[in-house]
């Protein structure tokens, strides 16, 4: 009978007991018509889905250093700019971006939280509608949140879309998953904005396919951004991204509808699945490593 070396199994338990030290614990909690997202105990993001709002989205989304946002949201220049959220201009005539419920809503049916622990995992189902129309669409979400590090938070967003009637999008640069950072990391305030390809600024990014881009800008002694990625599984990836030095960033194929069409044209029935995942992180894009982030995303 061999001999149980003791130091090898102490060994053993004692990583083991470390990992499990060191995983974030991640909390979700209902407060009204928001959930609200805690990691270790810091307050870190609530996904807002009120029947007042024109669609659901996140707000605040806080740094891991500073926990101050590194998003914001109604700007007085662009107050339909809601942080970081999902919609559409334009669809069969109906506005899902734009200030003006009248004009069209993306409404959540009650967002429910499916798991909590190492990762929180939210579930909603949204209808797009407007007063005196057949609601042309209706989308079902998944919201992951984990913690990768301790200074990195990751919201990963999939959306499936399917459409009940035959949709018309006409050409708009108001479209899907988007990010309007927080002023303080802006280009116009000495924050950096860069690509896969390492192009920097609006005039260098702006409708340029890309696998994904990051916004990051120094705070205090300290340097947070957020990076959206968009999934290879997508449809029309890599999209051209509508790009602001202000802080705004989202991949947008509907701006460069396939062909110089003047719009998109979906049939009754058709479901089509988006996913992105949104890195909030400390350090720039090379300490984050986000090329090393999408090329493990890319697999997933």
């Amino acid at each position: 009978m061999k001999k149980i070396n003791v130091w090898v199994i102490a060994a053993f338990f004692s990583a083991a007991f470390m990992q499990t030290v060191s995983a974030a614990e991640i909390k979700a909690i209902h407060n009204g018509s928001k959930i609200d997202v805690t990691i270790d105990n810091r307050f870190f993001t609530s996904y807002i889905f009120s029947i007042e709002e024109k669609y659901p989205f996140f707000f605040p989304v806080n740094g891991p250093v500073t926990d101050g946002s590194v998003t914001s949201m109604r700007n007085g220049e662009y107050p339909h700019h809601s942080s970081l959220f999902f919609g559409c201009d334009r669809v069969n005539g109906g506005n899902y971006w734009q200030e003006g419920l009248e004009r069209g809503q993306i409404v959540s049916r009650g967002a429910r939280i499916m798991e909590q622990g190492s990762r929180v995992v939210i579930i909603d189902e949204c209808t797009w509608q407007r007063p005196g129309a057949d609601m042309p669409v209706k989308d079902t979400r998944k919201i992951t949140i984990t913690a990768p590090s301790k200074d990195m938070r990751q919201i990963d967003f999939e959306v499936t879309v399917e459409t009940l009637m035959d949709v018309v999008i006409q050409k708009t640069n108001h479209s899907l998953f988007s990010a309007r950072t927080a002023v303080d990391i802006s280009v116009k305030n000495g924050g950096v904005m860069v690509n896969a390809e390492g192009d920097q600024g609006e005039k260098a990014t702006f409708g340029k396919p890309s696998a994904w881009i990051d916004f990051y800008g120094k705070r205090g002694n300290t340097i947070e951004g957020i990076a959206i990625l968009q999934h290879p599984s997508n449809v029309e990836y890599p999209s051209p991204w509508f790009t602001r030095d202000y802080g705004f960033i989202s991949p947008t194929p509907m701006y460069w509808p396939p062909n110089n069409a003047e719009s998109i044209h979906l049939r009754k029935g058709e479901k089509i699945t988006l996913r992105y995942r949104a890195l909030i992180h400390a350090g720039d894009h090379k300490t984050a490593d986000i090329a090393g982030q999408f090329a493990k995303y890319g697999k997933e």
